[in-house]
This record gives structure tokens, sequence and C-alpha cells, in this order.
């Protein structure tokens, strides 16, 4: 217990097993982009009677899941991007060891925070249009 009376629970990474706990006014997802669809599922609902925040705080993991989704089309939060090369903590010189050892895609995701599409994709997701069901078939 905290001095102001606040707790802090760790729960597990899996949507059967966070079932039931409810009334967080704080929910911190770390690596969120890893986070499944099925688990924010269960998670958010523990926010429902404190109206209280979800912070997501990780690096990109491809152009899929909610959280790339939230990112580029969610207009309810707040985004914060601060890339390694901001990090005053971080060299130069790691950062160029970094992306001689990964090369350019694994280096931009981690490092740059970009959304990249798979190393085995065979299109690229920019190039893929999404649509309603019902304005495939003209209803």
């Amino acid at each position: 217990m905290i001095k102001n009376g606040s707790r802090i629970v760790a729960l597990p990474g899996s949507e059967k097993t966070v079932r039931g706990y409810s009334g967080a006014n704080l929910i911190i997802l770390d690596e969120a982009s890893r986070v499944e669809d099925e688990l924010l599922g269960g998670i958010t609902p523990m926010l429902a009677t404190t109206n209280g925040s979800l912070i997501a705080l990780t690096t990109p993991a491809g152009k899929v899941g909610w959280f790339y989704e939230q990112w580029i089309s969610a207009d309810d939060w707040t985004r914060v991007r601060i890339n390694a090369a901001q990090c005053p903590r971080i060299s130069k010189e790691f950062l160029d060891e970094e992306m001689r050892r990964l090369g350019p895609s694994v280096f931009s995701q981690e490092y740059d925070l970009e959304f990249v599409d798979a190393s085995d994709a065979m299109w690229s997701a920019d190039t893929i249009i999404f649509e309603d069901y019902p304005t495939l078939f003209g209803s």
C-alpha cells in the first residue's frame, strides 16, 4: 500500500486471468503493441466505474493490432513519441552500431518508433484498401 492509500497490482498478461478485477483508476500497459486484442477487451472494463485512465507504453510491432489502430485513427488519445535519438542517455555511437547490427527495418521500429510492415509480408499494408463489408456487396 502506498502512503496515499493507493496500491499497485500487477496482473498477468492473459485475458482469461484478468477478468473479474474492477475499479482500477489507472492501467499501465507495458509493451502495449504486443498486447493481444482479446486481453485489451478484458482490461478496459476495469475502468468502467472509475472513469480511470489507460496508458500504453511501447515500441511499434508492425502495422497490426489495437495499438497501431489507435495510434493512426483514434482522436481521443494523447500520443507522445520520443525516439532514441531524442534521448540524451543514448549515444549516437550506440545507435550507429545498432543500425549496423539490426538493419534499417528493425532499427526503424525499435529506435525510430516507425510502424513497419512485417519482413515476410507479400504486400505493404499501405497498398491494401480496406472497406466495410456491406460496401463490398453494394448494400
